[in-house]
């Protein structure tokens, strides 16, 4: 699949509201009894917080509104209430929402660019969280003056996959991102439609992790990433013949070393069905794949598929050991495409809690290490490095470019916009209360996939936006003229706040 700019048609972002009656928001409005329903808070409010009722106004849509800093505004409704019947505080609840790396801001700007297809203007923090750390540390030096003005239309966002100059079929998507492995069985069969259709309606790909390839999937064969993990659950001759990236799942940035466990609660009948297994029996992944040892072993697997798919590129996802630059190499002459480094922030629906976070590299360190070590070996140019484990946001992922990545994998970002609270219970008992990472018929049934489609597809056309708004500060026309440039990050530890442009007026 080629791409280019002004002939690739990207699908438009429509509004997606929560599905559920009370979306979480930063503020809560209260409307008193001495309200005489006149109307005129719904005539102010530009973001359609308020609808008529039948007493007084109802408030519909409190996390739309602006809040506090509103009161900058002509239309501030709290202080214009004739009667004094509008007041405004602080939504406790939003106060308790999320985590370190992502904070209630984040969650919320996330759902807001999901709902609406727009950067939120409500003051909310869209580009870090607050893990004190990665990401969070680092900003982009943007120079005070452009060179010149670009036009959106004159920057690409697109990358390559296949670089190796092989027989294989170039392969070009339009933006610099695919969504990861979610297997069926860690994360719902709606789920893992609506990322394989909002992946193809962006001209990318979606991995279906390492559960088998449900036949809802047959239709969006030409954007699916079918995975071979160590457990070989649903592997096919026929599935891998179906599809244009195999990825050899090696290891898992949350859980390396240790290989999947999927839970018993979570193997359904027909997630047993698909994996060969029985109902309610755990499940797990060995570590590692007892048929490779060296990277002449490495060679007969990516052998193997290249015989079964002569049109097929291949991927190998590993986590973030020491000797990560190593094994990139070894992936490269084992001949591998695309290396994909999963660092430890990444998130699983398939692993004990105390397996999660503990052990791999983070991805800011690994992905520089691989980049230079496959620079000094000449070979850089040749194979295509995706970053994957704890990318958040849009300046998240052009962090990880400049780091030196190519391109970004997703996973839990797609969640968050199908509304995740961030609760922590994928993994266990009926797994995900809002139907996202779950395998119960009941649960799943929450989402409309219409819906989630949406919601995924209006995330990551404005994560593009934000993607060109910085190439064009930093006067560039493609996002290959940012891998690697390390020159232009600034770590706030060991930088003067007024040295960096930019991006620390949230």
């Amino acid at each position: 699949m080629s791409f280019k700019r002004d002939t690739f048609v990207y699908p438009k972002a429509k509004k997606a509201p929560s599905r559920f009656r009370n979306a979480l928001g930063k503020y809560c409005i209260t409307i008193n009894s001495a309200c005489n329903n006149c109307g005129l808070c719904i005539e102010w409010c530009p973001y359609g917080v308020y609808k008529a009722g039948s007493r007084r106004p109802r408030v519909v849509a409190e996390h739309l509104c602006l809040g506090f800093p509103c009161s900058k505004n002509k239309f501030y409704c709290v202080p214009r209430c004739p009667y004094k019947a509008i007041s405004l505080q602080l939504n406790p609840s939003f106060e308790i929402l999320g985590d370190k790396r992502w904070t209630a801001d984040l969650l919320a700007s996330t759902w807001h660019m999901a709902e609406t297809g727009q950067i939120p203007y409500q003051g909310l923090n869209y580009k870090t969280g607050d893990a004190g750390g990665g990401f969070d540390k680092i900003r982009f030096i943007f120079p005070k003056k452009r060179s010149e003005e670009l036009l959106d239309s004159e920057i690409s966002t697109a990358i390559e996959l296949n670089r190796s100059g092989d027989a294989r079929p170039k392969v070009t998507i339009p933006l610099p991102l695919y969504l990861g492995g979610m297997s069926f069985g860690s994360v719902s069969i709606v789920t893992m439609l609506a990322r394989a259709r909002a992946a193809a309606a962006l001209g990318t790909f979606c991995c279906t992790g390492e559960g088998g390839y449900p036949e809802e999937l047959i239709p969006y064969d030409d954007h699916i990433i079918t995975q071979v993990a160590t457990g070989l659950f649903g592997v096919r001759e026929e599935t891998i013949k179906r599809v244009r990236i195999v990825e050899f799942k090696y290891a898992q940035g949350a859980k390396p070393g240790l290989g999947g466990h999927l839970l018993g609660d979570k193997v359904t009948s027909r997630v047993a069905a698909m994996r060969e297994a029985v109902a309610g029996s755990a499940l797990f992944s060995p570590f590692p794949f007892h048929s490779v040892y060296s990277v002449e072993d490495h060679k007969k697997h990516v052998d193997w598929i290249t015989e079964v798919n002569h049109k097929a590129l291949v991927s190998v996802k590993v986590s973030t050991p020491t000797d990560v630059d190593m094994v990139a190499v070894g992936s490269y002459y084992a001949g591998a495409h695309i290396i994909q480094l999963d660092g430890s922030y990444g998130g699983t629906g398939a692993a004990p809690d105390i397996a999660k976070k503990n052990i791999a590299m983070p991805i800011e360190y690994a992905i520089p290490k691989v980049h230079t070590f496959l620079q000094a070996e000449g070979i850089r140019d040749k194979i295509t490095i995706i970053a994957s484990g704890g990318i958040r946001s849009a300046y998240d992922m052009a962090k990880a470019i400049a780091m030196g990545a190519d391109g970004v994998c997703l996973g839990t970002a797609d969640l968050v916009a199908l509304e995740c609270i961030r609760c922590h219970h994928c993994e266990s008992g009926r797994g995900c209360a809002r139907g996202i990472a779950t395998t119960d018929p009941e649960l799943t049934n929450l989402m409309d996939l219409e819906w989630a489609t949406q919601r995924i597809i209006n995330m990551y056309l404005v994560w593009q936006r934000q993607l060109i708004d910085i190439l064009k500060r930093l006067g560039m026309r493609s996002v290959t003229e940012l891998v690697g440039r390390l020159d232009l990050l600034a770590h706030l530890d060991y930088t003067k706040p007024e040295e960096v442009d930019g991006e620390l007026d949230l």
